[in-house]
């Protein structure tokens, strides 16, 4: 499953009115309504505790309060969107059933344990309760034992869902009919074997205009800076986006920038695991079909890798892995209060199939050498990794614009430093550690503002924790694509505090690259994928994870010492024009191509 829409990416503005022509609201189409009623009336049957806090996430400001209307799970749910958590959880206490209910749909699981031990025996929601709770902890075969002997409809269909999903961890549980292929082949007129040289279809999670965060952004880059390579990128994204993000939006092409983007829409979403991936593998193969690549290039995670691997084996067409990061390992750092995680059925079930997408790929791209070492490890040869690290084209290089305006319609006072950042606002993140050190500043003298700029799970909980801290922090939330480096302007110090969580160890951001080609000075915390791109007092500084105390010093220093800021700046921007851009990316990708007889 994935999120709601993450904050504003780093959109060059000369491409702003591009992406802007496109989200231009649309007539619903019957398919996109069709396809959105059978989403949602999923989501209220299968959880329907959960739908309720995601509404409260997804309902525009002014709609929220009316969410307290919908009994105790509403009440609930108002409050802890609004990050008021022991409220919310304390509203449900004396009903343990609907406290484990709520708890579970807010990733609780310490309290939803908690409350199941205070079940009667006998209670006839405790089987679906204890089989989400093991579901949470990634505990899948004793999640499905839950159920034994469980009635009702809701157990019934849980225990199916549950049981699809464990058949789908398993490798070459996915393959394309050959009846369906051979149609596919003959519906364009044309064998698919060997495809048009130079067209490229890419298959991915999510995507532009609908959703705009790093993963996006890349994709995006990637195909603009192929096109002007003359290759032919094509995109993909999973079956039912964007309509299962909550994007009534049922056009089947839509063009960004000149990059064409196919959607997969069928007019029913099918419920189970494996009815998704069949239907997705289904719909893929037509448009292979008509479109004709000659290469399949797969990004995280391996639902699309997946579906390269047997539209490769269907069509006898080169499949690429991108692997952007660890998914199993960005699920454990969601879920970083619960203990053993790692040895969860999903953890390694999860990690040992992304494994396999690996292996199977005839070549493997990344983002930089802390992957690279990790799918090694995995029995990659490294001569079929190829790095192609996140990076910005050449109007990121230009100088920033003005910033006193903006400055003053935030509120930030004349001789007030500016430190933050531009991001998704979840955990993993630690900005946490960046309000503590903003906090110790203040009281040291120095007279510093947190400006946090983005959208996330986290939002809420951070500025109550900036309010208790006594910090008057900036969140100005998501915000147009265009304003992005506005904001950047406002930046004195740009700081990416990522917690020392293994997939922070791993993957390398695009939030810093991009800071770096604005010329501002970065501090990153001290794991192995930022400072890969950021070396220590050379093109930006370091300070130990989670140590506030440390970023705190590191800030001081910067802030009082100008000149340091431009030195910084000014090497990390010349590092960035000499080998991250996206052009540069382009060339390594035909080079790959090429290799492979696709071009």
């Amino acid at each position: 499953m994935h999120g709601a829409v993450q904050s504003a990416g780093c959109v060059p503005a000369g491409r702003v009115r591009a992406l802007v022509s496109v989200r231009v609201t649309v007539a619903p189409s019957p398919r996109a309504i069709v396809l959105a009623a059978s989403v949602t009336i999923r989501h209220v049957t299968d959880d329907p505790v959960r739908a309720l806090t995601l509404a409260w996430r997804a309902l525009p400001s002014s709609l929220r309060g009316w969410l307290r209307l919908a009994g105790p799970y509403g009440k609930a749910a108002a409050l802890w969107g609004a990050g008021e958590r022991r409220a919310a959880l304390t509203a449900l206490e004396a009903r343990p059933a609907r406290l484990a209910a709520f708890s579970l749909a807010v990733d609780q699981p310490q309290v939803a344990r908690s409350a199941l031990a205070r079940l009667p025996s006998g209670s006839l929601a405790g089987p679906v309760l204890q089989a989400r709770l093991a579901y949470r902890e990634g505990r899948l075969d004793d999640a499905v034992r839950a159920l034994d002997g469980a009635e009702g409809g809701q157990a019934r269909r849980l225990r199916r869902t549950l049981r699809a999903e464990i058949a789908m961890l398993n490798p070459g549980s996915l393959k394309l009919p050959p009846s369906v292929a051979a149609r596919a082949s003959s519906a364009s007129g044309a064998g698919t074997r060997g495809g048009v040289p130079g067209r490229v279809l890419h298959i991915v999670t999510d995507a532009l205009p609908s959703t705009s965060a790093g993963y996006t952004v890349r994709t995006q880059e990637i195909a603009l800076a192929q096109r002007a390579a003359g290759l032919d990128p094509h995109v993909s994204t999973r079956i039912g986006f964007p309509v299962t993000s909550g994007a009534i939006d049922g056009r089947p092409l839509v063009s960004v920038d000149g990059v064409p983007y196919h959607r997969l829409l069928p007019w029913i979403m099918p419920g189970r695991a494996d009815a998704i991936a069949a239907a997705g593998l289904r719909h893929a193969a037509r448009l292979v079909g008509q479109l004709r690549p000659s290469v399949l290039h797969a990004a995280s995670n391996y639902q699309n890798a997946l579906i390269a691997i047997a539209l490769r084996d269907a069509f006898g067409l080169p499949y690429v892995y991108e692997v952007r990061g660890c998914w199993e390992d960005t699920w454990l750092s969601r879920h970083a209060s619960t203990a053993n995680l790692a040895a969860s059925d999903r953890y390694v079930r999860s990690r040992a199939l992304e494994t396999h997408c690996m292996t199977a790929a005839d070549l493997v791209v990344t983002l930089g050498e802390a992957m690279r070492d990790e799918i090694i490890a995995r029995g990659v040869p490294a001569d079929r990794i190829v790095i192609a690290p996140n990076g910005v084209n050449a109007e990121f290089l230009a100088p920033l614009p003005s910033a006193a305006e903006l400055r003053r319609s935030l509120g930030i006072r004349d001789g007030e430093f500016v430190v933050g950042l531009v991001s998704s606002l979840v955990a993993h993140e630690g900005i946490g550690t960046l309000l503590e050190a903003v906090k110790v500043l203040n009281d040291q003298g120095l007279p510093v503002r947190a400006l946090v700029v983005g959208d996330g799970p986290e939002r809420a909980a951070l500025q109550r924790r900036a309010a208790d801290l006594g910090l008057d922090a900036v969140f100005p939330g998501r915000v147009p694509m265009s304003a992005v480096r506005s904001y950047h302007a406002v930046l004195d110090v740009f700081v990416v505090p990522r917690t020392p969580d293994r997939v922070c160890q791993l993957v390398t951001p695009l939030k810093p690259v991009e800071a770096m080609a604005s010329g501002l000075p970065v501090v990153v915390s001290g794991v192995h994928a930022l400072t890969e791109i950021v070396r220590d007092k050379v093109t930006g500084m370091q300070f130990p994870p989670l140590d506030a105390g440390a970023l705190a010093e590191v800030l001081r220093e910067l802030l009082e010492n100008p000149a340091l800021r431009r030195e910084l700046g000014d090497n990390a921007r010349a590092w960035v024009a000499q080998d991250r851009t996206w052009e540069r990316d382009a060339e390594r990708y035909r080079d790959a191509y090429a290799r492979l007889g696709a071009v």
